[in-house]
């Protein structure tokens, strides 16, 4: 789902688009957006952070290197953590699932699958062979 969301589309004429976010999926985004409240300084336009925080996290690429055609690198971080400590990202998954889930686009149906190796109880303190030479071997074994 998410390369459907933030990877690359072919256009109409067949070429891919470098946009990183679709007007179908921003369209559920945008109204999920926080809004400035107070008096302080308007954000720049989210649709343009959002996507180069996309672009970050899609190439893997740190902070510091995010085209500045996104907006200054060090707003789209804060930004992202202001957001991850508010909520904003929980909410919007919460209503993403939420409508998928109503269109029936989610199979909530869970496998979990795992391994349990018991120990005696005194089995994680036991000796171990570390190698060493023959000598150091040899009086191990007289020594016990």
């Amino acid at each position: 789902m998410l390369i459907k969301w933030f990877g690359p589309r072919p256009r109409e004429s067949g070429l891919v688009t470098r946009q990183e976010i679709s007007n179908e999926v921003w369209a559920v985004m945008e109204p999920l957006m926080p809004t400035v409240t107070g008096r302080s300084r308007p954000w720049t336009d989210h649709r343009l952070a959002v996507e180069g925080m996309a672009w970050k996290y899609r190439t893997g690429a740190p902070w510091r290197d995010v085209p500045e055609r996104f907006g200054k690198w060090n707003s789209i971080y804060k930004r992202f953590n202001r957001w991850a400590e508010d909520g904003t990202w929980e909410n919007l998954l919460t209503e993403v699932q939420e409508q998928a889930d109503a269109a029936g686009k989610i199979d909530w149906v869970v496998s979990i699958d795992s391994t349990i190796a018991r120990v005696h109880q005194h089995g994680a303190s036991l000796a171990r062979d570390t190698g060493g030479s023959a000598e150091s071997q040899e009086s191990m074994v007289r020594a016990a």
